[in-house]
């Protein structure tokens, strides 16, 4: 899976795996020219990221200066060792993988529900058990923790996903390498046969 635009089916796949992901890498660009990756917690709402931080910061005045970021979330499965599928030579080595890659604007969220919002979702991701008072905005212990937090969102001018679980590979390599797998079963070995079976062309009944 890696296109431009998706169908509502991959729509929903991508939402479902950027749900499932904790944190992805933000790219911005220094005043001096200078790119600079950073990892943080992140949540994707209504087809935009969001992240959180201070008011200040290095990543807070590169985003001021320049409001064009990357954002890319990346989940690895399991590494394909050679020896899979030749006993001599190094290059089928590989991994198996999905990722997405967004490009678009950042900007600064200032609506005290939107930021309760999304805040809350953090929440509901990271802390799944509960065991706090939800985050509302008219609530007035999160008011001066809203004020003081900036919230910023990004919105996607385009959006790539790959989702890589050897489909340009051989029925015979595919059968092959699953197998192994699933008879090394270290790991997410079971999770990414199962991959296999449902993104290799192949495979799909």
């Amino acid at each position: 899976m890696r296109r431009k635009e998706f169908t509502v089916d991959e729509e929903q796949e991508i939402t479902a795996f950027l749900d499932q992901c904790s944190f992805g890498f933000l790219g911005t660009v220094s005043p001096d020219g200078q790119p600079r990756v950073t990892p943080l917690n992140f949540v994707y709402m209504d087809g935009c990221f969001y992240f959180h931080g201070s008011l200040a910061g290095e990543k807070m005045k590169q985003i001021k200066q320049d409001s064009s970021v990357s954002f890319t979330v990346a989940e690895e499965f399991s590494l394909i060792p050679s020896y899979f599928s030749d006993p001599e030579l190094a290059c089928p080595a590989t991994s198996f993988f999905k990722s997405v890659m967004a490009f678009g604007q950042a900007e600064s969220v200032k609506d005290l529900n939107i930021k309760g919002k999304v805040l809350q979702r953090f929440m509901e991701k990271l802390q799944p058990q509960g065991g706090y008072v939800p985050i509302d905005a008219t609530d007035s212990r999160y008011t001066g923790n809203l004020k003081a937090v900036a919230v910023v969102r990004i919105v996607p001018e385009r959006i790539s996903a790959k989702f890589k679980f050897g489909q340009n590979w051989s029925i015979d390599r595919l059968d092959h390498v699953r197998g192994e797998l699933e008879q090394r079963n270290e790991g997410r070995d079971a999770e990414t046969a199962a991959m296999m079976r449902k993104y290799c062309p192949f495979h799909q009944q």
